[in-house]
């Protein structure tokens, strides 16, 4: 168990760190709606992985105990990027809606870097 909270303070970790560059992005570049649609995807995507971390780590816990566990989020996740989307959609002058998909994809990505760096130690 103590892999694992590692690796969801890796996870987290590496996220702060893209939303961090991409307010960089957005306070020094020209291209602010597209850094402001990375920020706005990759902060849902932040909330989309402690959802899902959380969840997993009740299901491991439940399944230590015998017991089952109603789901695992699914549901809050497609619907708070549904949310990311309508928001992109609704203020196309401030978010770039295709940077706010990239953006949404971003926990996925840093989940397969966390783990293709990190397999060796497993």
């Amino acid at each position: 168990m103590q892999g694992y909270h590692q690796m969801i303070t890796r996870q987290r970790k590496w996220m702060f760190y893209l939303l961090a560059l991409f307010v960089l992005g957005w306070g020094i570049t020209p291209w602010q709606p597209i850094f402001l649609g990375l920020l706005l995807g990759s902060a849902l995507s932040y909330y989309n992985l402690w959802l899902m971390q959380r969840k997993i780590r009740k299901l491991g816990e439940a399944s230590s105990d015998n017991r089952s566990v109603r789901g695992i989020g699914t549901f809050t996740r497609l619907a708070s990027g549904a949310l990311a989307a309508v928001i992109a959609l609704q203020y196309e002058e401030y978010f770039h809606l295709i940077s706010v998909v990239l953006g949404l994809m971003t926990a996925y990505i840093v989940i397969l870097i966390d783990y293709l760096f990190n397999k060796s130690t497993v």
